[in-house]
């Protein structure tokens, strides 16, 4: 039970951060969030504008530069958001950037800082050893790799090197691009299957630049190159944002141009989208939003009140449910060619369906549901439950985007995505009919299985798209713990492996009632409410044996403590860059810290006050009272 003046905290803490979170919804009823804004997408815009045409977009391309070098850390180096120390992949690319659109003597002294801190961490500035650098970041996914040395190679760095960049950097089979779908997954990709523009473009710059020495590898590729940009081409979303990542973008249209390619329709649509997606303060964000992932996030944390609790004047639960429901897709995805039944992160065209998405929209669907739309809800439920389990790989796990195309780390399969998929599957058990129930249940059984198999021999969990660049490997296995927990919390048949899970939370807790990536990292709001609302989730479900409940509580109560004191009751509530982009790229987002504090404030207080009355902690929590 929670002392009273805790208790009070708690509901003024919980109260201002709920009418927060209420206020960032937008009023046709989802919630956008606003990601950081990051170097590396700035310096690609910038660059990618100055190649289209440096008089043209002038302005934006100062405006640019002058955020950048007010954005700069003081080691001369760049990392991805205005909290993330220095890395190789953004200080070349900003070195790039500077060097190619800085004109003048204005930057020289940032240049000349930039400089050394290449040289502190590649060794040299000679071809070999920077390309040797970024190789080392990123080993056999060439997917950022080749972009961030075709980048430097455009811009004509190293200068004074005889031989330059290009003969270091990878040629892309950009002609695989035409191989039907289905065969992707037995090709010698070097890239991630959402990164086709990627492999494209710079298949064909390399090509220019540096023609291979095979003659019939030559005759080969030179005679793809129309095909390939018709595929190109076909797959660019309708606003030129591919994937609605400006870092993306501005690499395929950089390399466009420096394959001669500067009058087609694709180079004129991402320039176009690069415009457009500039902020106010001359920044770009690494995407544009999140909106159908945080709205999926938002209604989870505020479900358990329902109508009940009021919501922004003119919107309702119904009102975010037919948004949902809109957002799902209905055809092929021209991208991956995915089935109709997913849903993307984003409501913008340049989204693509994916698992984890896929699987936050289900339950926020069911959630959600009443009896006028139950029918409406259960038949996108079952076109996206197929969707999912379509998507399941042979090892039983979720990958993101496509099943088995590669073994790069967004096509393998993930703790964290196939928890979330365990979670949606358990939603709607016993609501479909008797055949997907049957595939479900299939599905489900060896889910299970790799999430047993996958769980390292401490207890945590590695997930993918989650990071925390404290940690040694940048591993965040304190997010991927706790989704995995959360997960499964409504799933028999895995007790022992969440049991083992709680108890490295439980390990991994600071001194101080925070959680980081793990003991001893630097704490964060976010992960410390998905900590919070893990172990409250393990003792709502009395999965704990009774030699845990209270040590478990007490943590739980602990980590409630810290975050009331972080966020000053609910006045401040800053964000950590715990999210991870394609390819080790950071960023945070706004909303992350508003939304998972909800929903583990009020998970435990509910659980408290169940615990006082003899309730069912299974039961939806009361706005007013317990």
């Amino acid at each position: 039970m929670m002392a009273q003046h805790l208790e009070q905290d708690l509901i003024g803490t919980l109260d201002r951060v709920e009418k927060g979170l209420l206020a960032a919804c937008d009023e046709r009823g989802f919630w956008e969030g606003r990601l950081s804004s990051s170097a590396l997408a700035t310096a690609t815009a910038v660059f990618a504008l100055h190649c289209e045409g440096a008089e043209k977009h002038q302005k934006l391309i100062g405006d640019g530069l002058l955020w950048l070098s007010e954005n700069a850390n003081r080691d001369g180096g760049w990392g991805d958001t205005r909290q993330s120390a220095s890395n190789i992949s953004t200080t070349m690319l900003c070195w790039a950037a500077f060097s190619a659109a800085g004109g003048g003597n204005e930057h020289e002294e940032l240049i000349d800082r930039t400089r050394r801190w290449l040289l502190r961490h590649a060794g040299s500035l000679r071809s070999r050893d920077l390309a040797a650098a970024v190789d080392r970041k990123y080993q056999d996914d060439k997917t950022f790799s080749v972009p961030i040395l075709t980048m430097c190679a455009l811009a004509g760095l190293p200068p004074g090197d005889r031989t330059g960049l290009w003969p270091h950097i990878h040629p892309l089979p950009f002609e695989l691009a035409l191989m039907p779908r289905p065969l992707f997954r037995w090709l010698p990709l070097s890239v991630v299957s959402y990164a086709l523009p990627a492999l494209i473009s710079m298949g064909m710059v390399n090509l220019e630049n540096r023609p291979p020495i095979n003659p019939m590898v030559r005759f080969l590729r030179k005679g793809a190159k129309k095909r390939a940009m018709r595929v190109l081409a076909r797959i660019q979303p309708r606003n030129g944002g591919f994937l609605e990542a400006v870092p993306l973008t501005a690499f395929v249209v950089m390399s466009l141009i420096g394959a001669g390619r500067n009058q087609s329709n694709v180079v004129r649509k991402g320039v176009e989208f690069i415009v457009r997606s500039v902020r106010n303060d001359g920044s770009w964000p690494v995407d544009t939003n999140l909106s159908t992932w945080l709205t999926s996030l938002a209604v989870r944390s505020l479900a358990p009140c329902g109508e009940a609790y009021p919501w922004p004047d003119g919107i309702s639960p119904q009102t975010t449910l037919e948004w949902l429901l809109d957002r799902q897709y209905t055809t092929r995805h021209p991208y991956t060619d995915a089935g109709p039944g997913g849903w993307a992160w984003t409501d913008l065209p340049g989204g693509v369906p994916d698992a984890d998405d896929t699987a936050g929209a289900l339950i926020a669907v069911h959630l959600l549901g009443r009896d006028n739309t139950r029918d409406e809800c259960l038949r996108a439920a079952q076109r996206g439950l197929k969707w999912l389990l379509d998507l399941q790989n042979r090892d039983g796990g979720f990958p993101t985007f496509c099943k088995g195309w590669t073994d790069m780390p967004f096509d393998r399969s993930s703790p964290d995505l196939t928890a979330h998929a365990v979670n949606a599957l358990s939603f709607w058990s016993g609501e479909v009919g008797a055949s997907l129930q049957k595939n479900m249940d299939r599905a489900l059984e060896k889910a299970l299985h790799y999430l047993r198999r996958t769980q390292r021999h401490d207890g945590s969990w590695i997930p993918l798209w989650f990071g925390n660049e404290a940690h040694p490997q940048q591993h965040n296995p304190l997010y991927g713990t706790a989704k995995v927990i959360l997960g499964t919390c409504r799933v028999p048949g895995i007790r022992s492996p969440v049991s083992r899970a709680a108890n490295w939370l439980l390990a991994n807790q600071n001194d101080n009632g925070g959680w980081g990536a793990a003991r001893g990292l630097p704490d964060s709001i976010e992960e410390t409410a998905l900590a919070v609302e893990a172990l409250t989730g393990t003792l709502s479900a009395g999965w704990c044996p009774a030699p845990d409940e209270n040590a478990i509580f007490n943590a739980a109560r602990k980590g409630v403590q810290w975050l009331i004191r972080r966020t000053q009751q609910g006045r401040v509530v800053p964000a950590a860059p715990i999210g991870l982009y394609f390819a080790r790229l950071w960023y945070f987002e706004e909303l992350y810290p508003c939304i998972y504090t909800v929903s583990a404030l009020r998970k435990f207080r509910h659980l408290s006050c169940s615990q006082r009355s003899g309730a069912d902690p299974e039961e939806p929590d009361r706005p007013s009272g317990c």
